[in-house]
């Protein structure tokens, strides 16, 4: 399904987002736009309303100031009654007197009026209310119907309101009249169905662009994903040896490339290792059977005397003692690579162990005229016994046959601060500068020409080395032409 795909989902996630923030943006885009045009149109009709307000204001009576006189004591002013027989009529003011006749006539002014063309204009209309009975002077365009505005105690501020498409401003003056400014805002919520088909539009634009681009970044963003899979995939058809192209080795999946490219190449080696490793033992395999095959088959194709049996028998137990030797081997190299976890042993005390290898081997070393030197004193670490008698025995071994017929084998323990140290040295022709980085490898052999028929398989030192790192200890050689070859092990301290 398309949803599993992670470039699908970033694609899907990104039109979500901008989906969201264009809609966010067209609807404020929208609302600033209709609230700026909703600010201009409250301006003009509160600037209208004004006029209308200052138009039908009265100015002060003049016989006002007659009525005023000082006072005496502290200067403040007072009205005096009202003489019997003044009648103002039936307006009232804030000072509870009638205007004179002169003011009787509120009519809006003609130049108040050229600010409401009407409908030759932009539609503004007005409505007054005047007198105590409300008497409501009106435009011609005004609507029919226009109720009276509630007012709040003595509120003389401009106010809005709307009103079925119409929007109006009004106030009260100080004596409690009204009047009201108001126009129909159809034309102006029509004027923003445009502005709302363009912001529709850039945002149509901005949303494909967008996707386009964040389809382009995420393929780019996964290709070396699809790098890392296509090449696993390779690699696990049997092509050990494709690697992953690294384009941007500081980036994220540069590094996560760089790693599986090492991971690889371990892997390739391990492959091969394992094939070469496979190849050796059913070599070495092949020809102690190969013997016995031939032995068996010659001693029974006629009757033979008892010693001729008795000859082949022994050569066929000393082939299958040869067989057993390297079966041991291989299930020790087995038992390595399971990756067994080491326990920490009590401590020993590795000089006795290394003792104990030297007089064994004795008669081996006599064989071919070689002496054994054991030197230093006593060392104290831990481990496996059996591992380390195993490492012992087997770096002896290897000094005795490849040292210097009639030559010398020293084995040197000391104890270091760091733990102890064993070397093993011979005074052999030592190896091959080409040959020291392959010592240690399964079945490897610095002479091509020599096979396992001496029950020498290339093995041992490689069990050395990993019964001394499962001892969590190390293994190195030194050696130079002519003079021999040193195998050092280092062992860490016994654990207080």
């Amino acid at each position: 399904m398309f949803t599993d795909s992670i470039r699908w989902r970033l694609q899907i996630w990104q039109g979500i987002l901008l989906v969201g923030l264009l809609a966010a943006f067209g609807a404020t885009a929208w609302q600033l736009e209709k609230t700026q045009r909703v600010t201009r149109l409250d301006d003009e009709l509160a600037r209208r309303a004004v006029a209308l307000g200052v138009s039908i204001r009265p100015p002060d009576p003049p016989f006002l100031s007659n009525r005023v006189s000082s006072s005496e004591s502290g200067g403040s002013k007072r009205l005096p009654p009202r003489d019997e027989g003044e009648d103002f009529g039936d307006y009232e003011m804030g000072f509870g007197l009638g205007p004179p006749p002169m003011l009787r006539d509120r009519s809006v002014p003609a130049t108040v009026k050229a600010m409401f063309p009407g409908q030759a204009g932009e539609g503004y209309y007005y409505v007054v209310w005047t007198g105590p009975q409300a008497r409501v002077q009106s435009s011609e365009n005004a609507p029919a119907t226009v109720p009276l505005p509630q007012r709040e105690a003595r509120d003389t501020q401009t106010r809005f309101r709307d009103r079925d498409g119409l929007r109006e401003a009004y106030h009260f003056t100080e004596m409690g009249e009204c009047v009201l400014a108001g126009r129909p805002v159809g034309k102006d919520l029509a004027g923003m169905k445009p502005y709302a088909a363009r912001l529709s539009a850039i945002g149509v634009g901005v949303l494909v662009v967008g996707l386009g681009g964040g389809w382009w970044l995420t393929t780019r963003s996964i290709r070396p994903i699809e790098q890392i899979a296509g090449a696993a995939k390779r690699i696990s058809e049997g092509k050990l040896s494709e690697r992953i192209a690294v384009d941007h080795p500081g980036s994220e999946l540069g590094q996560l490339a760089e790693v599986l490219n090492s991971t690889f190449e371990r892997l390739e080696d391990t492959f091969a290792q394992q094939k070469r490793f496979t190849a050796d033992a059913s070599h070495e395999l092949r020809t102690p059977l190969s013997v016995l095959i031939a032995e068996t088959q010659t001693v029974l194709s006629r009757e033979r005397p008892a010693e001729e049996y008795r000859e082949v028998l022994a050569g066929n137990l000393d082939t299958a003692r040869q067989m057993k030797r390297l079966a041991e081997a291989l299930l020790e190299l087995a038992r390595l690579d399971a990756g067994e976890i080491r326990k920490p042993g009590p401590p020993l005390e590795i000089g006795a162990l290394a003792d104990d290898v030297v007089r064994r081997l004795h008669s081996l070393a006599k064989a071919r005229n070689v002496s054994i030197t054991r030197e230093g004193g006593v060392a104290i670490t831990s481990g496996s016994p059996e591992r380390l008698v195993l490492v012992i025995s087997n770096l002896v071994e290897n000094a005795i046959h490849h040292g210097r017929e009639g030559g010398s084998v020293a084995v040197t323990i000391r104890q270091e601060e760091s733990g102890v140290v064993l070397e093993v040295k011979d005074d052999g022709p030592g190896i091959p500068v080409e040959d020291l980085p392959h010592v240690f490898e399964r079945f490897y052999r610095a002479d091509k020409s020599r096979t396992g028929s001496q029950g020498r398989y290339g093995l041992g030192l490689a069990i050395c080395r990993g019964l001394v790192e499962a001892e969590g200890g190390t293994i190195s050689v030194q050696s130079q032409a002519g003079q021999g070859a040193c195998f050092t092990v280092r062992l860490s301290a016994p654990s207080s």
